[in-house]
This record gives C-alpha cells, structure tokens and sequence, in this order.
C-alpha cells in the first residue's frame, strides 16, 4: 500500500498545481508563484508520505545540500540543451532574431519548477526507487525509462519516437543521476534546468508543447532528424546522443561509489540500498 499512497499523494498534488499554474498561463508572476507554490508543496508532502509509510528518515530529499545540488543539477540541464542548441545553430536548423519574451520566461520558470519536481518525486522518488529495491538498479532504470516516455505520448504533436527519445535521454538520464547521487535534488536540478532552457531561454517547443516565449525570439528548421521536428529538440539525435553520454556518466559514478542494486533476493528479502 505504501506504493499506492505515495503515488495518490504525488499526483494529487502534480495535478492540482499543474492545473492552477496552467490556468493563470497569461499572467507570469502569477504562474511564478504558483508554480513556487507546487514544488514546495510537493516535496512536503512527499517527505510526509514517505516517512509515514517507510517509517525511515526521508534522505534523498535531506534538506542538507538541497541548495548546491539543485545548483549542480541546473547548471548540468542547462549545458546540456546549451549543446544540442549550439550544434543546431552550427548546422543552420537553429537561429535568433533578437530578444523574446522575457516575462513570458518568467511564467515558465514556475511551471518548469513544478513539472521538474512532481515528475521527479513520481518517477524518480516513487516508482524507480521501490522498483529498484526488488529487481535491481538495471531493470528499474530500464522500466521507468520506458514509463517515462510513454507518459508524453499524450502530450500535443507527440510521435512515437519523440516518446522513445524522452525514455533513453531523459528516463534513463535522470535516473542514473538518482543512482549516482541517491538524492533527488540532482536529477530535479537536471530536468528543470533542461526544460527551463528548451522553452524559457531558447524559445523551443518542449516535448511536444508549445512554450516558445522565452528570452530569445527564435526559430527551428530543417532535418527533423536534427530538429526534433514539432516535438522539439528532445526529439533531435543530438538529445539523444548527449543524453546517453552523461547518463553513461551517471552509471559510471554510480558504480564507483558502490551505489548500483542488484536484482532480489530468491529469498523474497529486498535488496539492501545505498543511502
């Protein structure tokens, strides 16, 4: 049961906020606040869940570090689209006009904030994590990954490989950050600082929605190969392709530090997990 209230809580939350920052789109310090509003809510009642069904203390959101590691996180989300944009520019598929909507990126930094952090505590926090404890850090990553994907297969202009490309650069990416760190601020750090600067820099659709408002007036065209077609750039091979080379990096440090799980135990005992 604890699977079942963990969840509840999480999407009760992720879809109340989702739908109040969404609802107030056209004001953007609203939907700032708002969307503020979600994520401390969110990571609150997380905490509260799980400590009241886990009965343990909550240490991959210990409020200790929690600052440096979203820090960490960002700067390695934004780097990361920095380069697929830069190698779109470089091939002629990416280019500037000038200044976009700086307001307009003020509004999707709380929506962003709020997306990053439910997504994480559900994803990451919730299914990776309990999966990982009964069939090992491989098959869990494999499975939520593929999760993942699928769930923005609803999303508007969404493709098939548009999901698949999310499920091997984002899913597997953001749980190997998890592994590597066994905190969640990293991995929120990375997934807010990747679609902040998709849609709140770069002016690029994210995932298959319309978000270009941010601080440059921009357009994307040529290859859908390249350009991720109406998906976005997360539906480029260059996502993909940096995608699997920091999670690669992820895996690596995760095995350094002795933090990859192995599958269960016939017992029936769960593995025992690095904290």
């Amino acid at each position: 049961m604890r699977v079942v209230w963990q969840i509840l809580a999480v999407v009760a939350i992720s879809a109340i906020g989702g739908r109040s920052v969404q609802a107030v789109q056209d004001k953007p310090w609203l939907s700032l606040v708002l969307g503020a509003l979600t994520t401390v809510l969110a990571v609150l009642v997380y905490r509260w869940v799980v400590a009241r069904t886990e009965h343990r203390p909550v240490t991959e959101l210990d409020p200790k570090g929690a600052v440096p590691a979203l820090g960490r996180g960002t700067l390695i989300g934004v780097v990361m689209f920095g380069m697929v944009v830069t190698n779109l520019a470089t091939s002629g598929e990416y280019e500037v006009h000038g200044l976009g909507s700086p307001t307009g990126a003020v509004g999707l930094l709380g929506f962003m904030a709020a997306a990053a952090v439910t997504e994480e505590l559900l994803f990451r926090g919730v299914l990776f994590r309990l999966v990982e404890e009964y069939l090992g850090t491989w098959i869990a990553l494999a499975l939520t990954a593929l999760l993942f994907g699928a769930a923005h297969l609803p999303n508007p202009d969404a493709t098939v490989w548009g999901a698949f490309a999310i499920a091997v650069e984002a899913g597997g990416m953001l749980a190997a950050a998890y592994v590597a760190t066994r905190n969640l601020w990293v991995p929120i750090g990375v997934h807010f600082g990747w679609n902040f600067a998709a849609g709140g820099i770069f002016s690029t659709v994210v995932s298959g929605n319309d978000t270009q408002q941010g601080l440059l007036d921009s357009t994307t065209s040529g290859n859908e190969w390249l350009t991720g077609g109406d998906f976005g750039p997360e539906g480029s091979v260059y996502s993909v392709l940096f995608g699997v080379l920091l999670t690669l990096a992820f895996l690596w440090l995760a095995h350094r530090r002795g933090n990859l799980v192995p599958r269960r135990r016939r017992s029936g005992t769960p593995a025992t997990l690095p904290r």
